[in-house]
């Protein structure tokens, strides 16, 4: 299923930066301040003081990369209690569709997905928090996704659901005959099977 749009959005004078809430509690578009001259832009990817003014106070640990070409999806993953991570994404370079699920038992908006194009030019970022399994398309020839994790990988706390999931009808916006997916990704269960 589609997710809802956006439920408000907040501005904050002091840190230049826009933040949007979703209709999942905790999920949240960031949009930073771009200064622009004819050199070309500049712009904080990350701001510990300000963020926490926004009253997002995560404790990010790790930082991961990944380069990947056209049609390469990758997901839905996650990490399970206690190793859950809440992650904040944007794309370097490039451009992606970035997908998140919700499979906190009990919420609203379980089993809900939202979507959101992510990349190079409008430097949108995502604040995902604990509790939801995420994945991501390439639309451009190459794309460089990273991302900050307030946990560490445990290999042994994975999850994962299956991309291809029927009841998320998810669209990916990249053609079958073009997806390049990982044989790890094409065997993940479905959200009903998960644990």
């Amino acid at each position: 299923m589609i997710s809802p749009e956006f439920q408000s959005i907040y501005i904050s004078e002091r840190s230049r930066m826009e933040v949007i809430n979703t209709h999942f509690e905790g999920l949240k578009v960031i949009i930073p301040k771009i200064w622009e001259d004819d050199r070309g832009c500049f712009y904080e990817s990350y701001n510990e003081k300000k963020y926490s003014d926004l009253g997002i106070d995560i404790d990010f640990v790790q930082d991961n990369e990944a380069y990947s070409t056209y049609g390469v999806i990758r997901g839905l993953h996650y990490q399970k209690s206690p190793f859950a991570q809440a992650k904040l994404v944007r794309v370097v370079q490039g451009e992606v569709l970035d997908i998140v699920v919700d499979i906190r038992e009990g919420s609203s908006t379980y089993g809900l997905y939202f979507s959101l194009i992510l990349n190079d030019i409008t430097k949108k970022q995502l604040l995902i928090p604990e509790g939801f399994a995420h994945g991501y398309a390439v639309l451009s020839e190459t794309a460089t996704f990273a991302y900050k994790c307030n946990n560490y990988y445990a290999p042994d706390y994975e999850g994962g659901i299956n991309l291809n999931d029927p009841n998320l009808e998810i669209d990916w916006l990249i053609p079958e005959k073009d997806r390049i997916i990982s044989p790890k990704d094409q065997a993940l269960p479905f959200l009903d099977q998960n644990n």
